[in-house]
């Protein structure tokens, strides 16, 4: 039997998308599959607890083009999700879903529709609110990168500033043991084994102490992987004030690519970057796309203050900037409409219907266009397409039809033993894509 603390809505969702048992008989929705059924359920008024009844699946499967037996499956593994929510609970771990009051707005103002439909949660539940400095750089990070990152986190500390990190070996664990060390509060967006890193000695007192929350949208014991370390980064910066990259290689790596993500983002949040000798060449880069050097005098009484006065020349920069090649928005009420789905995605909002299409039918350049030189961009180094598909949050199918028709016409090239993919260096993209006269 399902356990009570969970909602009908989180039920439905967990039953959609999550990952428990031993069964796989039936793949989990992906990102893209669960939004295409919320567009769905927004326009004809119902809520994900709505499917429980299984008149109403056949409606949702055409509604959605998700396969009726494969909703029909994914809805019926009740058992099992009653026996992985009690093993869970069991742990101190809770869920919360997307149409939850208490899902972080942050994640659902910042990444709208790509915010994930599921966080699995240990902690101080009250730092959902978020807030603070997420952190980020290498792993390999050097003894100077190493001392910057605990100095910073310390002045977090001491001016009562979260810090946000990913919980990776290098700077993600420095700044946040140096955080908790100095009695600050620290957010943890795991992108592997939630459940194994709760349990360390050094978590289990922070969060008893309610100073540590750790959050994953992903299986409290799934493991690493380059799709889900990459789908991580986002999540960090979603859910803090301001970002700081500590180290980063240019082009190369998940450092990189969520920093770059990030200041392309119309919405984006001020990144500062660190500065100095010897620093990696991402560093300046960075710099290049529009990150804001990290002071060389931190004021340590107000810290905050200071980096609100650093970020508003950069947000006005940005407020001069042409549109984003994939803001697609004409108008205000398309706005007001996609900032009250952002509210309570489940609510009546056909207006949200009506913004795709727009969005649809205005785009001056074909989707295999606008997403080549992203495909291009992620391929630096090697990946497999499973791996490009979950960075990237499209469909498989689709994307694996894209890097055919790119490995045909000599853009990236495929390797074999296992079969990966990566992009041929020095090719011109092809002519209307978002890279020829486009910062996109």
């Amino acid at each position: 039997m399902i356990n009570d603390f969970l909602t009908e809505d989180t039920k439905a969702i967990i039953l959609l998308c999550g990952v428990f048992g031993k069964d796989r008989s039936e793949k989990p929705l992906s990102l893209t599959e669960y939004s295409s059924l919320v567009r769905w359920l927004i326009g004809v008024n119902m809520r994900p607890g709505d499917l429980l009844e299984k008149e109403t699946i056949a409606e949702a499967s055409m509604g959605s083009g998700i396969d009726k037996q494969r909703l029909e499956s994914l809805l019926s593994r009740g058992v099992q999700l009653g026996f992985a929510v009690e093993e869970w609970q069991r742990n101190g771990i809770w869920i919360i879903s997307r149409s939850d009051a208490n899902y972080p707005a942050r994640y659902k103002k910042h990444l709208k529709d790509k915010a994930p439909p599921l966080l699995f949660g240990v902690g101080n539940c009250s730092l959902l609110s978020g807030g603070g400095l997420g952190i980020v750089g290498s792993r390999n990070v050097d003894q100077a990168g190493e001392i910057f990152t605990r100095h910073v986190a310390e002045l977090c500390a001491h001016n009562c500033m979260p810090v946000v990190s990913g919980g990776a070996r290098g700077v993600d664990q420095t700044s946040m043991n140096a955080a908790l060390e100095a009695g600050g509060v620290t957010i943890g967006i795991l992108a592997e084994n939630l459940l194994k890193k709760s349990v360390e000695r050094s978590a289990r007192q922070a969060i008893a102490d309610g100073r540590l929350l750790l959050l994953s949208p992903y299986h409290p014991n799934a493991r690493f992987s380059v799709g889900t370390a990459m789908s991580r980064n986002k999540l960090i910066y979603a859910m803090s004030d301001y970002g700081l990259v500590v180290s980063a290689e240019h082009k190369k790596g998940g450092t990189w690519a969520g920093a770059e993500e990030e200041l392309k983002r119309q919405n984006s949040l001020p990144v500062f970057v660190r500065i100095g000798k010897d620093l990696p060449m991402g560093n300046r880069k960075l710099l290049e796309l529009g990150a804001i050097p990290w002071p060389a005098s931190p004021e340590r009484n107000g810290l905050r203050q200071q980096l609100h006065d650093l970020a508003v020349y950069l947000q006005e920069k940005r407020s001069e900037k042409e549109p984003d090649l994939f803001d697609f928005q004409t108008s205000q009420e398309s706005l007001s409409a996609r900032e009250d789905f952002l509210s309570n995605e489940f609510m009546n909002e056909k207006q949200v219907i009506s913004e795709l299409e727009v969005k649809n039918q205005e785009s001056p350049i074909s989707i295999y266009q606008a997403i080549f030189p992203i495909i291009l961009n992620s391929l630096d180094s090697p990946l497999t397409s499973i791996e490009l598909a979950e960075s990237l949050e499209v469909n498989k199918t689709q994307l694996n039809a894209w890097l055919k028709k790119m490995v045909k016409d000599g853009y990236v090239k495929k390797l074999s033993r296992p079969v990966r993919y990566m992009a041929l260096k020095n090719k011109v993209t092809p002519k209307g894509t978002a890279q020829e006269g486009s910062s996109a």
